[in-house]
C-alpha cells in the first residue's frame, strides 16, 4: 500500500519542479545586479594606485576602507557630510510629498467621479511616458523666473510631481478603499478631509510606502536637475558632489596620479548603504505594495 503522501509514479509532486534555462537566467540577473556593488565594496578598500594596478574584483595587498572613509569625510573641510544631509533633505522631503500627493490624487481619481476625470487621468498616463530629461531645461526656465533656482526648493518642488506614482496609487485605491467603509463614514458625520486623513491613508499605506521608496530611490540619484539647478558646492547631493570630484581628479592629473578618486569610490559606496537600509527596513510594505491587485477578492 502506498503511503497517502507519496506522488503517483511517473508524476512529480507539486512545488519539486527545476527549470534549468530559468535557473541560469535567474543566476545570470543576480549577477548582473550585485557585482557592480561587489565592485564597489572591493574598491573602496584600496588606494588609487591599487584602483589601476590591482585586480578589480579581489583585495589589495594593503586594504584601506576606514583611512578611505575618514579622507572622505575630512576632504575640503567635510563638504561631504553636508552633501549627504542635503541628500538627506532633499529625498525625505520630496519622498514623503510625493507619497502623499499621489495618494490623495489616486484616491480621487478612483472614488470621485467629476467632468473631465477620464481625460485628466489620460493626461496623467501620457505624463508618464515623458522622460525627466525632457522637462529639465523647461523646469529651469520656470524656476529661474521664479527666483528658486540655487534654492533646494529647485530639487525638492520637480521632485513633487509623480505621475507613475499617482497612477499607481490609483490602481491599488480602486480596491484598497472598499466603497461601504466611505459610505459609512460619511454617514457618520465625516468630513473628507478626515476620511481621508484617518481612514484612506491606512488603508493605502503598503501602496503609499511604495511610492515613497520609488521617489527616494529616484530623488537620491537625481544627477541632472541639481546639476542645472545649483551653483553653490553647498546645496550639492551627494551625485553631484562626487561627480564634482571626479571632475577635481582628471584635471589634477591622470587617474593613477590623483588620490581624489579613491575618495570619489568610497564616497560612492558611502551614498549607497542609507538606501539599503530603507529597503530593509519598509521592503515587506513595499512587497505588499507590489503585489495589490495582483489576486482579485
Amino acid at each position: 500500500m502506498r503511503p497517502a503522501s507519496a506522488a503517483p509514479p511517473g508524476r512529480r509532486r507539486r512545488g519539486t519542479r527545476h527549470s534549468t534555462p530559468l535557473t541560469i537566467a535567474m543566476l545570470a540577473a543576480l549577477a548582473y545586479f550585485l557585482l557592480p556593488l561587489f565592485w564597489l565594496l572591493i574598491a573602496s578598500t584600496k588606494s588609487t594606485q591599487d584602483l589601476f594596478g590591482s585586480f578589480g574584483l579581489w583585495f589589495s595587498h594593503a586594504p584601506q576602507l576606514l583611512t578611505n572613509v575618514k579622507e572622505t569625510f575630512a576632504q575640503d573641510d567635510g563638504v561631504f557630510v553636508h552633501w549627504l544631509l542635503n541628500t538627506v533633505m532633499y529625498a525625505g522631503v520630496s519622498a514623503v510629498g510625493a507619497a502623499l500627493l499621489a495618494a490623495a490624487g489616486g484616491y480621487g481619481f478612483a472614488k470621485f467621479r467629476f467632468r473631465g476625470d477620464r481625460a485628466a487621468f489620460n493626461l496623467v498616463l501620457g505624463a508618464v511616458m515623458v522622460p525627466a530629461t525632457a522637462l529639465a531645461i523647461p523646469t529651469y526656465l520656470l524656476f529661474a523666473k521664479a527666483g528658486l533656482v540655487n534654492t533646494p526648493w529647485a530639487v525638492i518642488l520637480p521632485s513633487l510631481v509623480n505621475p507613475f506614482g499617482l497612477y499607481l496609487m490609483r490602481v491599488y485605491a480602486q480596491d484598497a478603499v472598499p466603497d461601504s467603509i466611505l459610505e459609512a463614514a460619511r454617514i457618520d458625520g465625516a468630513g473628507e478631509a478626515r476620511i481621508f486623513g484617518t481612514i484612506v491613508l491606512r488603508l493605502l499605506a503598503p501602496g503609499l510606502v511604495t511610492v515613497l521608496l520609488f521617489t527616494l530611490v529616484a530623488t537620491w540619484n537625481n544627477y541632472f536637475l541639481p546639476l542645472i539647478m545649483l551653483n553653490d558646492p553647498n546645496l550639492y547631493p551627494v551625485t553631484v558632489g562626487l561627480s564634482s570630484w571626479a571632475a577635481q581628479a582628471q584635471n589634477g592629473g591622470a587617474g593613477a596620479g590623483s588620490d581624489m578618486l579613491a575618495l570619489v569610490v568610497t564616497g560612492s559606496l558611502i551614498s549607497v548603504l542609507p538606501l539599503v537600509v530603507a529597503f530593509l527596513l519598509l521592503q515587506r510594505y513595499w512587497q505588499s505594495g507590489l503585489a495589490a491587485g495582483g489576486v482579485k477578492q
